[in-house]
């Protein structure tokens, strides 16, 4: 093969047809996608059914399942003005710009000049001009002269071994992982914006239920003072109820500093100063719906974190092609056209003209095993993306099974709490009728009050807990993306123009 290309270099003008079959060949392995280790099923998803299932309809981003419009209204601000997504779109911008420089070299560089110089010297002095076309002319002048030139020069790469094409081919990818990383950086945003939102609203809860307890607090405050008055009984039963009352009230403000924190991230989140978003209080919902994780191998294609591993595996064996390429020599083919005259009028005459064209080859001899080890790099990077790869399928994998065995532990905690609470509340009526009658001391109506609050705020860290990892399994199970989108001619990724 190599003489054949050879000989037809040799030529002045090979034919068109030679050099477009010459630049077919491409060096180094094609890719193919590396085995990972996959699951049949997920060992938590098994003999499990959540108790509010649900699907995302597939018209509907992923926080429709909540059915919360402020929720809502907050998530659709994260892609226009989250700063940390802006920055991964326009990295993106810049990765598929890197295409076209890499890919600028498959074509001809032409350019044009124009040259006009003055020259002299003494007696019998041989000068010697290079004119802008690339030709050196020679003069013997004992007197100044000017010289024109104009010209034009054109220059081809020829990609015999398809070093520019293994270039062009990791940029893709290169591209592709920017896609993915874009893909990545907006749903954690819109995650950690829901998770963030429902702490949120978990604390206004929070608030009411300290609000309730205090004025019970109040209540039984009063009836402890009345009771002194009455003589009934002692001071001791007052100062109990003032320290509970002002232990709640304590605590309450402490919820505002929480509230407020929650609030100020998700201003962030959505591109705005903490100081330009003042959320009201919500409600907060008790429904947590779980989406089914569905197959493990269904996760290859749905998880932007693992569509980036497997673009930086197919970026890194293209590369291993441009390394093999250095081996074989680098062709080059150049044509030149112009014109030379010590007159400008007339320069573009025929007889003025002067052209060159012709193949050029290069090849290095040695480099003191910079080439060898080049190579052995670049197999050694994508060996590394390949563990990367496998790595990363695992850590997803794991992710959902802590998900799935959270979801699960929670819901059985969120029965049995609701349980308790009920309980405790019925316990805590009974025993304020019992301290109103004088049956029970007030140390055991405060008992009572207290494990009921202590329930109801255990309660709704649980509940808090659940819809926070209810999100973080629409996360970890890819919000809704696939891969194929990386496929879209602009890869699924929002413009910020």
């Amino acid at each position: 093969m190599m003489q054949n290309v050879l000989r037809r270099l040799g030529l002045l003008a090979p034919p068109a047809l030679s050099l477009l079959l010459l630049s077919a060949c491409k060096v180094g392995p094609n890719y193919h996608r590396p085995d990972a280790p996959v699951a049949s099923a997920y060992k938590e998803d098994q003999d499990w059914k959540p108790a509010v299932p649900a699907q995302i309809p597939a018209d509907e981003q992923w926080w429709s399942i909540y059915n919360d419009p402020q929720l809502d209204a907050l998530e659709r601000q994260v892609v226009i003005s989250n700063q940390t997504l802006k920055a991964s779109e326009a990295a993106y911008r810049a990765a598929t710009e890197q295409i076209a420089i890499d890919r600028a070299p498959l074509f001809p560089t032409i350019s044009v000049n124009g040259v006009r110089t003055r020259s002299g010297g003494g007696s019998g002095f041989s000068q010697g001009v290079t004119t802008g076309t690339g030709t050196t002319v020679t003069t013997n002048s004992t007197s100044r002269a000017n010289l024109y030139s104009a010209g034009a020069q054109a220059s081809w790469q020829i990609d015999v071994w398809g070093r520019i094409r293994r270039t062009v081919e990791s940029d893709v990818a290169k591209a592709q992982v920017s896609a993915a990383d874009v893909a990545a950086a907006r749903l954690s945003a819109q995650v950690t914006l829901a998770q963030d939102y429902f702490q949120l609203r978990a604390a206004d809860e929070q608030h009411r239920l300290y609000a309730d307890s205090i004025k019970a607090f109040e209540t039984s405050l009063t009836i402890a003072q009345n009771q002194v008055k009455a003589g009934i009984t002692t001071l001791a039963d007052v100062y109990s109820a003032e320290t509970e009352l002002q232990s709640t009230k304590a605590a309450d403000v402490s919820v505002e500093l929480t509230r407020a924190k929650f609030e100020h991230a998700i201003a962030v989140l959505v591109g705005k100063d903490p100081e330009d978003v003042s959320l009201e209080q919500g409600e907060f919902t008790r429904s947590v719906p779980v989406v089914p994780a569905g197959l493990p191998s269904d996760l290859l294609q749905r998880r932007p974190d693992i569509a980036v591993a497997e673009r930086t595996m197919a970026s890194s064996n293209a590369l291993i092609g441009v390394a093999e390429a250095a081996w074989y020599p680098s062709v080059t083919l150049s044509a030149s056209y112009g014109f030379t005259s010590t007159a400008l009028a007339g320069l573009f005459s025929t007889g003025n003209s002067l052209w060159s064209i012709g193949p050029s080859l290069s090849e290095t001899v040695f480099n003191g095993g910079a080439r060898l080890a080049t190579n052995r790099q670049a197999w050694a990077n994508y060996d590394e993306s390949v563990a990367s790869y496998r790595a990363t399928v695992l850590a997803a994998f794991q992710a959902v099974e802590d998900d799935l065995s959270s979801l699960r532990v929670l819901e059985q905690q969120a029965a049995l709490q609701s349980t308790a609470v009920e309980d405790a509340r019925k316990s805590e009526a009974l025993t304020l009728n019992q301290y109103k009658s004088g049956i029970v001391v007030y140390t055991v109506l405060l008992t009572a009050q207290t494990t009921r609050l202590a329930a109801e705020i255990s309660l709704l860290g649980i509940q808090s807990q659940q819809l926070v990892s209810s999100a973080d399994l629409i996360s970890q199970l890819g919000g809704g993306w696939t891969a194929a989108q990386l496929e879209q001619r602009d890869r699924g990724v929002p413009s910020s123009h």
